[in-house]
């Protein structure tokens, strides 16, 4: 990367242990109350496309030893080099090698199935998807039940039908295998664990 290209990196966390915690605190909870929505507060410069949430959470989580892929949007713009400077990530093209996945919009979102699943022994390799779309509910929407909700929690996620709920529950019928998903609007997450259903 020349000095020129370095220039045009914004920059990380301005203290990126504590930024890092606080963010990976965050994913945990998402991840551990499905659909309940919170806000991530980050101070650092993110590239064009990316959702202060979305930008936050990968630079908690990505490292020298993590595999991404990015949507058509997110790979022809900034974001590559910014996280390569800032993380060290394997950028992959296809999301069945990825650790983790970063998509820029509902419409870019491909098949889940398309992504690593794990196997029965080894869950764990699968991939965990971070999805931007345009707005974050939790009084309304889908009815979601599983680990971590008490009776039931609702969640509404912006562009995201029919299509994706029937692609959901198969995902969700794989246990323990499947993707786990991180929905990002804005400053505000939440999370869809595979062990979640959504009822509706």
């Amino acid at each position: 990367m020349s000095a020129m290209d370095l220039q045009q990196v914004g920059a990380g966390f301005s203290d990126p242990a504590i930024a890092g915690q606080a963010v990976f605190r965050a994913a945990l909870h998402a991840l551990s109350r499905p659909g309940r929505v919170q806000t991530v507060r980050t101070d650092a410069q993110l590239p064009a496309g990316a959702d202060p949430a979305a930008g936050a959470m990968l630079l908690a989580l990505l490292d020298p030893d993590c595999s991404l892929w990015l949507s058509p949007a997110l790979a022809a713009g900034p974001v590559p080099q910014y996280l390569r400077f800032h993380t060290g990530c394997t950028l992959v093209e296809r999301p069945d090698a990825a650790r983790f996945a970063w998509v820029a919009s509902p419409a870019e979102l491909p098949r889940l199935d398309v992504f690593a699943l794990g196997s029965e022994f080894e869950p764990e390799f699968s991939t965990t998807c971070i999805l931007q779309v345009d707005a974050l509910d939790d009084a309304s929407g889908w009815t979601l039940r599983g680990p971590g909700i008490h009776d039931h929690q609702r969640l509404a996620a912006a562009g995201l039908g029919a299509d994706f709920v029937a692609q959901w529950r198969a995902n969700h019928a794989l246990f323990p295998r499947g993707i786990d998903l991180l929905l990002c609007a804005d400053d505000r997450l939440a999370g869809l664990a595979r062990t979640t259903a959504i009822e509706d």
